[in-house]
């Protein structure tokens, strides 16, 4: 939606510093595909087999995927159905993008968070690992992502709230009003 420069001061580092760790989690991409690859390898040419690096796959994954959703969000990268909000103002679909925030987005955010917080405590008390021999023995932290990843998401959803409100109050463009007027420049 909105530049960072033009946010208040925690909103716009919050907003930013969910740019910088959207970016950061894009090389665990990377390294994921050359271990998946080495995997791969290792497996049909060698006959070698290894769990803790499959597993290691996994946790990247579920890395990439669960804090990077909050970049996803910032970036306006979530499926939705579009028919009638493509059509609308720039203060409409603000308006729409608040009311699914407030809405939506934060209670089941929310929710996450109250429903798994049994779930990894009893994970981190018996510092599980992995059921398979000579797996990875965290699993404890992967199951912290899922809290983390609300968590993200609803500090993100905050800075969202806030470019719309800004947005509906006039004191900032929308972004895509924004790339339309760089496009007639």
């Amino acid at each position: 939606m909105a530049q960072s420069r033009e946010l208040p001061g925690v909103i716009a580092w919050l907003d930013s510093a969910s740019e910088r760790l959207g970016r950061s989690l894009s090389w665990l991409v990377l390294a994921m595909m050359l271990i998946q690859f080495l995997i791969v390898v290792l497996r049909y040419i060698f006959s070698f087999n290894s769990i803790p690096m499959q597993e290691s796959v996994m946790y990247m994954h579920a890395a990439v995927f669960m804090l990077a959703a909050a970049w996803t969000l910032k970036h306006d990268g979530h499926v939705r159905v579009d028919i009638f909000y493509r059509a609308m103002t720039p203060k409409r679909k603000a308006l729409v993008d608040l009311c699914g925030t407030l809405f939506l987005l934060l209670p089941v955010m929310i929710f996450v968070i109250l429903s798994s917080t049994g779930y990894v405590s009893k994970s981190w008390v018996i510092l599980e690992g992995s059921p398979d021999s000579g797996g990875i023995p965290g699993v404890f932290l992967l199951k912290t992502l899922i809290p983390l990843f609300a968590g993200l998401m609803i500090l993100q959803a905050l800075v969202e709230a806030v470019k719309n409100l800004y947005v509906l109050t006039g004191r900032i463009a929308a972004a895509h009003e924004d790339e339309a007027h760089e496009e007639h420049l």
